[in-house]
C-alpha cells in the first residue's frame, strides 16, 4: 500500500537515542506536533554492512536537514538494547558512534506491518497451519513526511542498495518551494533553479527555455 499523498500512519514505537533514554515516538504527532518534517528511514538490521554506511550518512547531513526544519529519525526492527549497543561501538568497527538523532524499534512490526515494508510472506504448512516466510525485517524504506502528517515522498530499496542522501535533501527543497510558490518543480529541479507554473502556458515556456 501507498502512502504517498496520505497521512503518515498514526502509531506510536519504542525507541531510543544516543544518550540511552527510552523513548515512545508517534511520528505522525512529532510533525504536526512540532511543526517539522520528518525524514523516516529504516534499515534492515543493526551490526550489519550497508546499514551504518548509511546511518553514518544521515548523521553527516543532518545539518542540512536541520536547515531545513527536518528532523530525521532512523528504524529498524531491532531492539532499543542491540540499539545502543551498536551505538557504543566505534565508527571503525563498523558501529555507529556519533549518530545522535533518534532510532525506532519496531519490535512487534507493528508500524513496519501498516507499511507493508517487511521481508515477509505467510505460507500454508499442512502439520502448522500458517508459517512465516522471509527474515521479517525491513527493507531499505524511506518517508518524507511535511508539517500537516502528509507523506510527500516514499521510496523501498532492496537490501543491498543503499541510498542518496542528497536525493531527499532536494526531494525537500522541492516540496519547500511548491509549497512556498505554488509552482511545481520539473526534472532534475534543484534549489536556485527555475520551476514553473502548473498549466500548459507554464511547461511550453519552461521546455523552450530549456
Amino acid at each position: 500500500m501507498s502512502f504517498t499523498g496520505k497521512k503518515f500512519p498514526s502509531i506510536a514505537v519504542d525507541a531510543i537515542d544516543y544518550l540511552g533514554e527510552d523513548l515512545s515516538i508517534n511520528i505522525f504527532e512529532k510533525a504536526t506536533k512540532e511543526g517539522k518534517k520528518v525524514l523516516l528511514f529504516w534499515y534492515p538490521k543493526d551490526f550489519t554492512f550497508v546499514c551504518p554506511t548509511e546511518l553514518h550518512a544521515f548523521q553527516e547531513a543532518l545539518p542540512e536537514f536541520e536547515k531545513r526544519n527536518t528532523v530525521v529519525v532512523g528504524a529498524s526492527c531491532d531492539t532499543n538494547e542491540v540499539h545502543f549497543a551498536w551505538l557504543n561501538v566505534s565508527k571503525d568497527d563498523g558501529g555507529i558512534e556519533g549518530v545522535t538523532y533518534p532510532i525506532l524499534a519496531d519490535t512487534n512490526r507493528n508500524l513496519s506491518s501498516v507499511l507493508g515494508i517487511l521481508d515477509l510472506e505467510e505460507v500454508e504448512d499442512e502439520q502448522y497451519g500458517t508459517l512465516a516466510k522471509g527474515s521479517a525485517v525491513s527493507y531499505r524504506a524511506t518517508y518524507l513526511i511535511d508539517e500537516d502528517g502528509k507523506v510527500f515522498h516514499e521510496s523501498v530499496n532492496d537490501m543491498p542498495l543503499g541510498r542518496n542522501v542528497q536525493e531527499y535533501i532536494r526531494l525537500i527543497d522541492a516540496y519547500t518551494h511548491v509549497q512556498k510558490h505554488g509552482e511545481v518543480c520539473p526534472a532534475n529541479w534543484e534549489e536556485g533553479k527555475e520551476a514553473m507554473e502548473a498549466n500548459r502556458k507554464g511547461v511550453a515556456e519552461y521546455l523552450s527555455k530549456n
